[in-house]
């Protein structure tokens, strides 16, 4: 599994998205013909900015040789407060404003993704032996057969209690422009990569399905902004990696590089950059297409 994909670096075997189902045949169909219909489309747009995937859209292009619009981060549009799918818990907030600079690891897996009791458990046990504070934000559902954190012992909840902050759901954005904030702990979506970078923040990678694996990849093997938890969620990897992003050089590294990019992200979304113009050749193609069969 962690063999090298020749054909595609860096990725390894296991960053391959899986398909587990009991008509995986027809998903793959499915999917493959999907790809084919976006070779007929008139152009592409995507969630993303030049500077972070050069060279690789270039090599997307050899196979979707239509027009290209890179015109993200999306996210930096509009607020998100809009659009959440649970309450936000804005106590969060006042947590942090209680933390020092750069010292508090927030903490969740996203709107979909779930574990069992066990590895909610290693979880727990991970960022109780790092000693370093958190805000964790445990989405009801996260975990198969339970409402919410019951499945955790009492002990490990009080642990838990006096080290960080759990919640519900939290204000991602607010939260990762935080002044507290020194880390992410994500599952690597693509929408949460990004606000991450947004926001300089490096990241912990928990990957755990679709195109997540790629992201945690590129995260910490390509733009060297983050750790991948190679083992999945083991308390002893977990805690070593905490303690690599909060408190050691190497987290300081990372860190460094990823405000790189953040200040690249505020470059072209300004007039002249990458982003902005490339919004603007969108407009200028959409209005010559629709006056084309007008």
């Amino acid at each position: 599994m962690d063999a090298p994909i020749e054909e595609f670096p860096p990725l390894k075997i296991k960053d391959i998205p899986q398909i587990e189902t009991s008509n995986s045949e027809d998903v793959f169909q499915v999917i493959g013909a999907m790809v084919e219909q976006t070779k007929k489309s008139s152009a592409l747009i995507f969630n993303t900015f030049s500077e972070l995937e050069e060279p690789d859209l270039p090599k997307l292009h050899n196979q979707f040789p239509m027009p290209t619009f890179t015109i993200g981060p999306f996210h930096k549009f509009f607020s998100a407060s809009t659009t959440s799918l649970l309450t936000q818990d804005m106590n969060s907030i006042s947590f942090l404003d209680k933390q020092k600079p750069k010292s508090v690891l927030y903490v969740s897996f996203g709107s979909v993704a779930s574990m069992d009791a066990q590895k909610l458990q290693e979880v727990a046990l991970g960022l109780a032996n790092s000693k370093q504070p958190f805000l964790w934000a445990i989405r009801p559902g996260l975990v198969h057969g339970s409402e919410w954190i019951e499945t955790l012992p009492n002990e490990l909840l009080e642990t838990i209690s006096k080290q960080g902050y759990v919640v519900k759901w939290a204000p991602q954005q607010e939260v990762l422009s935080h002044f507290a904030i020194g880390g992410f702990w994500t599952h690597s979506g693509w929408n949460s990569t990004l606000e991450s970078i947004c926001e300089g923040v490096p990241m912990i990678c928990s990957s755990f399905f679709g195109d997540q694996m790629v992201n945690s990849r590129y995260v910490s093997d390509v733009w060297k902004i983050g750790i991948k938890l190679e083992k999945g969620l083991e308390r002893d990897e977990i805690e070593n990696a905490i303690r690599r992003l909060m408190v050691e050089r190497e987290g300081d590294e990372m860190r460094e590089r990823i405000m790189c990019l953040k200040e690249k992200i505020d470059v072209c979304l300004n007039p002249g950059g990458s982003s902005y113009q490339s919004l603007e050749k969108l407009v200028d193609f959409i209005t010559s297409f629709r006056s084309s069969i007008a």
